[in-house]
């Protein structure tokens, strides 16, 4: 690879981190073409991609940006997946790595934080971004669905007594 060529890399990597909101570092040996593939389209339909660099040059993209103290983790062969959602990529990478053995999970970040493995699993047990909403949702309307039903209950109770007093005054 010519150096201008490297140049462009570390470009395009460092303005990917730059924007993203989670990075998580894996060891993908032993993932056949298929697995990979199969890995990235997972990524693509929640929102990630998956980057395979050189480590020299990733440490090099990291520079500048939130995800600094992940270079340590660049040893071996190391992909990284990057994402807006910090909760949909780490959940697909986990949800992969129970299926397949061969990745391995080493860590990652969280924008400015260094996550561990543990804390990347953590991550992915998490519900996601619409999943939250949906329930803070559901919580606020809630006492508005129980207001409408405690003022019907006098209304019901009342129609009760006289469909029960009709009945009687008819037997």
């Amino acid at each position: 690879m010519l150096r201008a060529e490297k140049s462009q890399v570390v470009d395009r990597l460092h303005a990917t981190l730059v924007d993203a909101e989670v990075v998580v570092v894996t060891h993908y040996k032993g993932l056949t073409v298929a697995e990979f593939g199969e890995l990235r389209g997972q990524l693509r339909a929640v929102g990630g991609t998956l980057k395979v660099t050189k480590n020299r040059l990733a440490k090099r993209a990291l520079d500048g940006t939130p995800f600094t103290g992940l270079g340590d983790m660049l040893k071996g062969p190391t992909a990284i997946a990057i994402a807006r959602e910090p909760v949909a990529v780490p959940k697909a990478l986990v949800e992969f790595a129970r299926k397949n053995e061969k990745l391995a999970i080493v860590g990652g970040g969280l924008k400015g934080a260094v996550l561990d493995a543990a804390a990347v699993k953590a991550l992915a047990e998490l519900p996601s971004l619409d999943v939250l909403r949906a329930q803070l949702v559901g919580l606020l309307q809630a006492p508005a669905s129980r207001l409408v039903a405690l003022l019907q209950a006098p209304g019901q109770r009342l129609a009760r007594v006289l469909k029960a007093h009709s009945e009687k005054q008819a037997a």
